[in-house]
């Protein structure tokens, strides 16, 4: 379903060259559960934004279900996003003048398609809020939030989800519903591919990747070392 070809990408950081990635290569199948490990600054969001065609590379390719992610316009690599992939990030960005229910419909509108209010209330339903459709963003705790975010990437039936350390800040009891709920979304046949710090994460996925120097390994057992801040 995926494969990443040959990824790279530098910038300067003062008089510092920051590569982020070098030749990075990797492919996922669908229905996999992705968890990519590693400490602040080896390339895991980057390497997230530009599979999702938000990052562009010096080199390098992605395909995604078929489609060359880097070779589109924006106009049409925005409608592919907004078809296949669904994103989820460590902020939710909700928009605080619209309700959960709102938010959550947003990408429809966007993808120029007339929203549906009941699927958005079943999405709510299914992560654990249709009682908070009509909430505001600041009337949610923080995990509450996440999962509204969950729940406005699903939106679109999305083949892949792209979530970038959707556990952060919250406490252990969130963190688990949170990663409870996107096993639910995986075995449902949606690949989903993670990046985070925390370790203890890895028993979630099928697939675990050690990120290092720009470069992916796969391992089985992730060092407690393998990640930090």
């Amino acid at each position: 379903m995926i494969e990443v070809k040959g990824l790279f990408k530098s910038y300067h950081d003062g008089d510092h060259e920051v590569i982020p990635l070098n030749d990075t290569e990797f492919t996922c199948e669908r229905g996999d559960f992705v968890l990519i490990v590693g400490r602040s600054g080896t390339g895991k969001t980057t390497l997230l934004n530009t599979i999702g065609g938000l990052t562009r590379p010096d080199r390098g390719s992605v395909l995604v279900a078929g489609n060359d992610i880097l070779s589109l316009t924006d106009k049409k690599g925005a409608a592919v996003r907004s078809s296949i992939i669904g994103f989820v990030f460590q902020f939710p960005g909700l928009l605080s003048s619209l309700t959960a229910l709102e938010n959550v419909i947003l990408p429809t509108e966007i993808a120029g398609n007339t929203p549906s209010k009941e699927k958005g209330l079943k999405l709510l339903e299914n992560v654990g809020l249709k009682d908070k459709a009509n909430n505001s963003p600041y009337q949610l705790s923080g995990g509450e939030l996440k999962r509204t975010s969950i729940a406005r990437a699903l939106i679109n039936d999305p083949l892949l989800i792209l979530a970038d350390e959707p556990t952060a800040d919250l406490d252990y009891d969130t963190e688990l519903e949170i990663m409870e709920l996107f096993a639910e979304i995986n075995k449902a046949g949606t690949t989903i591919i993670m990046v985070t710090h925390n370790v203890d994460l890895v028993r979630y996925a099928n697939r675990v990747f050690k990120m290092e120097h720009g470069k992916l390994i796969e391992v089985s057992q992730v060092p407690q070392n393998a990640a930090g801040n």
